[in-house]
C-alpha cells in the first residue's frame, strides 16, 4: 500500500530546526517563463480639443470667412459678460467687444499659441473695456474712504464688524445675494471696482490683473484689500438683517 502524502502542516513540522525525524523532500523547482520584453506604448493621440483649435487657427489665418463667423458667435457671449461688468453700459460693452475682435484679427499673425484662442480674445476684450474706462477718467468718482474701517490709536476698529448670520453665508449663491453683491460692487470707484471684478469675479491672478490695468502687482493687492473692506461695509447692514 502506498504511504499517505504528508499534509502541508506536517511538512512544516518535519522541516523545523531542532526536530528529529526524516526531512521532507524539497518540492521540485518550477521553471519560470521569461517575460516578454515590454513594447513601447504608441504615442498618445492629439486631444479632441487641440485638433479643432489648431484647425480653427489655421482657417482664421487663411482668411476663412466661415471660421470668422463661428469664432465671433462662439466667443461673443462671454466677452459681453465681462465688458458689461466693467463698463456698466450696453453700448460701450458691445463697442469694446467689437474693438477686441478687430484687434484680435489684426494680431493673428503674431499669435504664438501660448494660450487658447478663447483666453487670448478674452484678455483683449478686458483691455478694450479698460481703455474705455480710462477715457472716462475725467468723470467725478465717489470716495472710498467713507466705507473703509476706522481705527483708534491702539489699532482696534472704532466700529467692529459683527459676524454675518450663518444662514446668510450658506445662502451666498442665491440670486438675491448675488444681486446685492453686484450692486455694492457697482458703487465702488472704478479704480477699485475693476480690481475686485478682475480678481474676485473673473479670477485673474494678481500679475494678470496688474498687466491688464497697467499697474504694479503691489498696487493691485492694496486696491483689492481696500475694495474688499469697502464692500464688506456696504453689505454689512443687509447681511445682518438691518436693511431691507
Amino acid at each position: 500500500m502506498r504511504a499517505p502524502r504528508p499534509q502541508p502542516y506536517l511538512y512544516l513540522i518535519l522541516t523545523t530546526p531542532g526536530r528529529t525525524g526524516p526531512r521532507a523532500p524539497l518540492p521540485a523547482r518550477r521553471h519560470r517563463r521569461t517575460p516578454a520584453p515590454l513594447q513601447p506604448l504608441p504615442p498618445a493621440p492629439a486631444t479632441a480639443a487641440a485638433e479643432p483649435e489648431a484647425d480653427l487657427l489655421a482657417r482664421l489665418r487663411a482668411g476663412d470667412e466661415a471660421a470668422f463667423r463661428d469664432f465671433v458667435r462662439e466667443q461673443t457671449p462671454a466677452l459681453l459678460r465681462v465688458t458689461r461688468r466693467l463698463l456698466r453700459s450696453e453700448d460701450e460693452a458691445r463697442d469694446a467687444v467689437q474693438d477686441a475682435f478687430v484687434a484680435a484679427f489684426r494680431g493673428l499673425p503674431r499669435f504664438r499659441g501660448d494660450s487658447r484662442l478663447g483666453t487670448w480674445i478674452y484678455r483683449i476684450a478686458i483691455n478694450a473695456a479698460l481703455a474705455k474706462l480710462r477715457a472716462r477718467a475725467g468723470a467725478d468718482e465717489v470716495s472710498l474712504d467713507e466705507w473703509l474701517p476706522r481705527f483708534v490709536d491702539d489699532g482696534h476698529a472704532t466700529e467692529p464688524s459683527a459676524a454675518w448670520p450663518a444662514d446668510a453665508e450658506t445662502g451666498a449663491e442665491q440670486a438675491e445675494v448675488r444681486a446685492r453683491v453686484r450692486a455694492s460692487i457697482d458703487r465702488l470707484p472704478d479704480t477699485h471696482r475693476t480690481v475686485i471684478l478682475l480678481r474676485d469675479i473673473e479670477e485673474l491672478s494678481t500679475d494678470e490683473a496688474a498687466e491688464a490695468l497697467g499697474i504694479t502687482p503691489g498696487a493691485v493687492k492694496v486696491r483689492l484689500h481696500r475694495a474688499r473692506q469697502a464692500l464688506r461695509t456696504l453689505l454689512d447692514p443687509w447681511m445682518r438683517g438691518e436693511q431691507g
